[in-house]
């Protein structure tokens, strides 16, 4: 009988599961090579061997950049896979076909798919039991061959090198900006966590690189040119600029190799023009190796681009924004542009990290700007408790009584809003775990938990 989609999850859920962990040694630092995963697809047929993809590595934007090159696909009358990770609100978020999640029917039944082979790999003294990641990478793998899509984007989960998704040759390979994230796992420095998302780049094939630090760019080009990759740098050959910016978009002008485009982009934020520029770049190269992408598709395909949770207004008045943010380099990105995108009087800051990210500098950077802050967390089991958070911000110089304390993202948004006047603004960062849980409370949207992960305050 085939499985229930709950059931399908909890099978999931009993994988190894490095996004809700941090193991003492990372699964970064055990393997020394993508046999595993080799393995597994090698029994599945070799379902991601196949032409037209898009694979995007990066610390920042790979995301929105991703989702911008697939709208643009679409536009163009192909027939799309889009794989990304983390999910918002459900595991079928992670697997797209022209440009929405599978059905929970399709899901459970790419699960039931890839099951006997992951059996079998676990078996197989040469390889081992799937992670929950390799294990959905092979079910998006395993869909979008089935369906015979015309192009797949697949966005790296972690890293890029030992990423299970690196087991691809694409049309071409995208590397977004670079900055200090997952230090224990990709390196210690910029360069050396752009050197692991270079790994990416393969021999011959075309490398658009999104504006970088120098460090980061110098690694990156040492790889390409160890795999004669030819780099198509954002920011020389290919530029942007913002004309406009308001909460309702950004009209941008952006500079190809091939064409001029000017479009009005839905997405907040100046750094979304650079994730423009880096997915018409992509869009472009796609041009070159045959596809029929004109401007008209690009034009269109920037201008109905969704992608949720990403400096993201959600109600006016005060205004609220959500924004999963969760390095500092992102933080004060961010920063830098929301008076453009969203003006306001004061600003409150409802903030939820992960432990093993970077808090006391996202921390020092939010505390700059706030006004109140209210410490809440996520139902993810790596969230910070909500005490140690205020703790922080009350370390950098915030007064007690601006600090509050609420142990669920929900009732926290709620809070915030009903103490903001409306030319306020609130602002829900630190996490996309956190971003989703507002989302939930404000959109009506159901939850998908998992009783058995949950934080213990929680349960």
């Amino acid at each position: 009988m085939p499985a229930s989609y709950e059931e399908a999850v909890a099978r999931l859920l009993g994988l190894v599961d490095h996004e809700r962990s941090a193991p003492a040694q990372p699964r970064q630092k055990r393997i020394y090579d993508l046999r595993n995963v080799e393995r597994l697809l090698a029994r599945m047929g070799d379902p991601h061997l196949r032409r037209g993809i898009v694979h995007v590595a990066g610390t920042k934007g790979k995301g929105s950049t991703a989702a911008m090159v697939e709208s643009i696909a679409q536009a163009a009358g192909y027939s799309t896979g889009f794989y990304s990770s983390p999910h918002l609100h459900s595991f079928c978020e992670r697997i797209r076909r022209d440009g929405q999640p599978v059905s929970r029917e399709r899901f459970a039944e790419l699960t039931d798919v890839v099951w006997p082979h992951h059996l079998d790999n676990a078996n197989d003294p040469e390889a081992g039991p799937a992670t929950l990641f390799e294990y959905l990478t092979a079910m998006g793998f395993q869909c979008f061959a089935g369906d015979a899509v015309d192009v797949s984007v697949i966005e790296v989960g972690l890293g890029g090198r030992l990423d299970a998704t690196n087991v691809v040759t694409p049309e071409v390979s995208v590397i977004t900006p670079v900055s200090l994230d997952h230090m224990a796992i990709l390196g210690d420095t910029i360069g050396e966590i752009a050197a692991d998302k270079a790994g990416i780049i393969k021999r011959q094939v075309p490398v658009v690189v999104g504006p970088q630090f120098p460090e980061a760019m110098e690694a990156i080009c040492q790889a390409a040119a160890a795999q004669s990759a030819p780099v198509i740098s954002v920011g020389d050959a290919i530029t942007w600029a913002v004309e406009q910016a308001s909460v309702d978009g950004q009209l941008l002008e952006i500079r190809g190799r091939r064409d001029t485009y000017r479009l009005r982009l839905p997405l907040l934020g100046d750094f979304q023009g650079a994730n423009g520029a880096t997915a018409v770049g992509a869009a472009e190269v796609l041009g070159d190796a045959g596809y029929s992408i004109d401007r008209h598709a690009i034009v269109g395909g920037l201008e109905t681009v969704e992608w949720p949770g990403r400096m993201e207004i959600l109600s006016r008045e005060p205004t609220l924004v959500v924004d999963g943010a969760h390095n500092d380099h992102s933080v004060a990105t961010l920063l830098a542009t929301l008076d453009a995108y969203a003006p306001h009087r004061n600003l409150i800051v409802v903030a939820g990290f992960s432990r093993d990210k970077r808090v006391d500098a996202m921390v020092e950077l939010l505390a700059q700007r706030a006004d109140r802050v209210i410490a809440t967390r996520s139902r993810h089991p790596r969230s910070m408790r909500p005490a140690e958070i205020a703790e922080q911000f009350a370390g950098q110089g915030i007064p007690a009584d601006l600090i509050g304390i609420t142990a669920r993202t929900g009732d926290a948004v709620t809070e915030a809003t009903a103490a903001a006047d409306a030319e306020d603004l609130v602002l829900v960062i630190g996490s996309l775990f956190v971003v989703a849980e507002a989302r939930e409370s404000v959109l009506g949207i159901e939850p998908e938990t998992y009783p058995d992960l949950l934080p213990p305050d929680l349960r």
